[in-house]
């Protein structure tokens, strides 16, 4: 896990009920997260690592790890 993936993970942890470890390769319409629950997650993510992401421009993701590779890209 990457460092990024485990500040994901600690985001989740504090924000959402997932009630499990979350899962970087599964859909996000699939984790069982109500859409205000995303909202906030997405938007803690997007002050966490300084995105400057509109809120529509998070539906580009479909899993973790895509929001992971996105962080990780914009830090090289």
């Amino acid at each position: 896990m990457t460092a990024t993936e485990k500040r994901l993970k600690q985001i989740i942890d504090e924000h959402l009920d997932l009630g499990r470890d979350p899962d970087f390769d599964a859909q996000l319409g699939d984790s069982g997260v109500s859409s205000v629950d995303a909202v906030a997650f997405f938007k803690e993510v997007n002050q966490t690592f300084d995105l400057g992401l509109a809120p529509e421009d998070c539906l580009q993701f479909k899993t973790l790890r895509e929001i992971a590779t996105f962080i990780d890209a914009r830090a090289a």
